[in-house]
């Protein structure tokens, strides 16, 4: 080395001499700053989707901060001490989403709260006139006493809403029975903290009446008009996609369950009006403990009765969801053969969705609209449909004959219509029979005269096997009839009765369309109800 005979020198770069360890410092910072950036972005979207979720939470915040004024400043924490912080906890605890919540609430701990203070008192006064020994004793009793029955009652069916109740009666009448059997004088204590819970439940009340107050009987009113819309929404995109689709690009029905339909977003929608039931009974039981406000300005508002409408529009929500069951089902009818009742089908649909919205808008304005006219199209275009799937009876079945011309006149079918599976003179059985040959005649004139006898018979065969992949229902390929034994004497009445069912297809989607229509007029009842008990104004007024 350094020039001697003998030796060598080997370059070390300085680069190599720096270990690149994965996950360096920067990688890290990079990896943790896209992270919290896609955690911000999705809060910013929460937020922005209900902009009433930031607003109760600064209000929480607010409430909170007034009650802890009383701890902060000297003077309110030298008159009610360590007992002040029952306010705090009121607070936390009352303060809920809508207006009607903290009332049910508030009651629900006012109640309570009186209830445990009177118990506690008495009991407390009995325990300490029997003397220092059976005094713990009755109170330990009490306290059993008190836990197993309050436990049961909230069980009980009619007293399930007072449930919070019974459980401020548990932890409340606990806390002073026992503090004041330490402290030795337990009707001080109980008033000072009844005071303190008055305090919190007061300015409770306050901030989430008169700051931004976010109503009940307002969500339930929103909640109620996009769920019609939702529905008809929904009847409108699945009937389009069902009459457009053509088969070409059917996605297996595991990743359709597994996507939920994410091209129809409507679908989602009209789902989660079926899961609506809780939300609204909750909010009309939080309804009934508003006063009158806003749009609803008179005493005892009917908010049952939006809780019935929705029960009965989620009962024509069930035919939605079927109608896309339909749409998305492995057994599909052939374009062409949908294609014949287009117009009969839209019609339907279309009507029926119009009446839906048009129910939703009447809601939406407090109005009363005559619905004589709407009910009418959807009745008549129904009839047409009806009478249509009667007139073209035997196209729903492979085994049926067409009707007799003399007896029953037909209507024109569409000329696309001809060029489907369905042959609408005779069923499959002609079409081994004429169309096979017809085809064998093409193809023998459009065979040069000099081409050798075998290639002939392949090209025919290679035909044959074609026009059996095409009208075979489901698509298999031809290979597998010719490992199960090839058209044997039973194919033909099996294929009759794969095609019948892939027809019925069709017929089962109209039916359930027919039937939606059927639920509408328990709907249009339900909602001239709910006008009425509501006192809607009339269309004009």
């Amino acid at each position: 080395m350094n020039g001697k005979k003998g030796s060598f020198e080997i370059n070390i770069p300085p680069e190599a001499t720096k270990s690149k360890l994965p996950g360096t410092s920067k990688e890290g910072s990079i990896g943790a700053f896209s992270s919290c950036k896609a955690w911000i972005w999705s809060v910013w979207e929460f937020a922005k989707e209900d902009s009433n979720r930031v607003k109760f939470a600064l209000k929480v915040g607010l409430a909170v901060l007034l009650v802890s004024l009383l701890i902060l400043f000297r003077a309110p924490y030298d008159i009610f001490g360590t007992n002040i912080i029952w306010s705090i906890l009121t607070v936390a605890i009352m303060f809920e989403y809508t207006v009607g919540a903290t009332f049910n609430r508030g009651f629900n701990r006012a109640l309570g709260s009186l209830l445990a203070g009177v118990l506690a008192i008495a009991v407390a006064q009995l325990a300490i006139q029997s003397g220092r020994v059976a005094e713990p004793i009755i109170i330990g009793i009490s306290i059993f006493l008190i836990g197993s029955i309050t436990s049961f009652m909230k069980l009980w069916p009619s007293l399930v809403p007072y449930e919070y109740g019974f459980r401020v009666i548990l932890f409340t009448y606990c806390l002073i029975i026992v503090s004041g059997y330490r402290m030795g004088n337990p009707i001080t204590t109980a008033m000072d903290r009844l005071y303190s819970i008055a305090i919190g439940g007061f300015v409770a009340v306050l901030v989430n009446v008169f700051v931004f107050p976010i109503w009940a009987g307002e969500q339930l009113h929103k909640e109620l008009v996009n769920s019609f819309n939702s529905v008809a929404d929904s009847l409108e995109e699945c009937v389009k996609k069902y009459l457009e689709d053509e088969g070409l690009d059917h996605p297996e029905f595991s990743k359709t369950v597994m996507d939920e339909f994410p091209d129809e977003p409507n679908y989602r929608r009209c789902k989660s009006t079926l899961n609506s039931s809780a939300k609204l009974e909750s909010l009309a039981n939080s309804a009934k403990w508003e006063p009158p406000h806003g749009k609803f300005r008179h005493f005892f508002y009917p908010w049952s009765e939006y809780v019935k409408v929705g029960a009965v529009l989620r009962y024509c929500a069930y035919e939605v969801m079927a109608l896309h069951g339909v749409l998305h089902s492995e057994i599909q009818a052939p374009h062409n053969l949908r294609f014949t009742f287009y117009s009969e089908i839209q019609e339907a649909a279309t009507h029926a969705a119009e009446l839906v919205r048009s129910l939703g808008k009447d809601i939406s304005n407090m109005k009363r609209s005559p619905k004589t006219s709407l009910l009418k199209k959807v009745h008549s275009s129904t009839e047409r449909l009806q009478r249509a799937i009667d007139v073209h009876s035997y196209l729903l079945a492979s085994n049926f004959d067409p009707p007799d011309n003399s007896s029953k006149p037909l209507t024109k079918l569409p000329v696309t219509f001809s060029t489907t599976q369905y042959d609408l003179s005779n069923p499959l059985t002609e079409f081994d029979s004429n169309s096979t040959e017809n085809n064998l005649s093409q193809t023998n004139q459009n065979v040069p005269s000099g081409t050798p006898p075998q290639q002939t018979e392949s090209y025919h065969e290679m035909m044959r096997k074609q026009s059996r992949r095409l009208h075979s229902w489901p698509s298999r390929e031809v290979d597998a009839f010719e490992e199960e034994g090839g058209l044997g004497m039973d194919f033909l009445p099996r294929m009759k009765a794969l095609e019948s069912t892939a027809a019925l297809s069709l017929a089962n989607f109209t039916s359930l369309l027919i039937e939606f229509v059927a639920r509408l007029d328990h709907l249009v009842e339900a909602v001239d109800e709910l006008s009425k008990m509501a006192k809607f104004n009339h269309e004009g007024v």
